[in-house]
């Protein structure tokens, strides 16, 4: 690792830790040269996930589209931020778990709706309405009824 003040290549180690929420490490870093530290995070590098959207083309993941998605659907509800968040990481983890290099957005879309009718019934059939593309109040009160009888 290069120093960043000098540009020496001569640096070393001095302390280690992990950083929970980024699964990442902090590195302290000496240079031997100058004697200046530094800090530096190590980050696994994933294979980059590829999602095959309904007309069939294909974009990078993005861990944002799923975080507005979940966002619009739990606005004005009272779920703790810290929940919303859990939430996501679950989805993001199961999704990266399959080890696949491409995903249609469809599972996406039902391991997302999966998640949401455990955290909030009413951010659930949101998300739904919008996911699935409601025409009009039947197949929304068929989406209701189907919840319900689930309990």
């Amino acid at each position: 690792m290069r120093c960043p003040f000098c540009n020496q290549e001569n640096t070393r180690v001095v302390d280690s830790r992990p950083v929970e929420e980024t699964n990442s490490i902090r590195r302290r870093r000496m240079c031997d040269e100058c004697g200046k530290r530094f800090t530096t995070y190590e980050k696994v590098e994933t294979i980059p996930l590829i999602v095959i959207k309904k007309d069939q083309s294909r974009e990078q993941y993005n861990r944002s589209k799923i975080e507005d998605g979940i966002m619009r659907a739990c606005y004005k509800r009272p779920i703790p931020v810290q929940s919303i968040t859990d939430a996501i990481d679950d989805i993001e983890t199961e999704i990266f778990n399959r080890e696949e290099r491409e995903i249609p957005s469809t599972e996406v879309g039902e391991i997302v709706m999966d998640r949401l009718k455990e955290l909030d019934p009413v951010a659930y059939v949101r998300f739904a309405s919008v996911y699935r593309e409601f025409k009009d109040v039947n197949t929304f009160m068929d989406e209701l009824k189907k919840m319900l009888g689930e309990q």
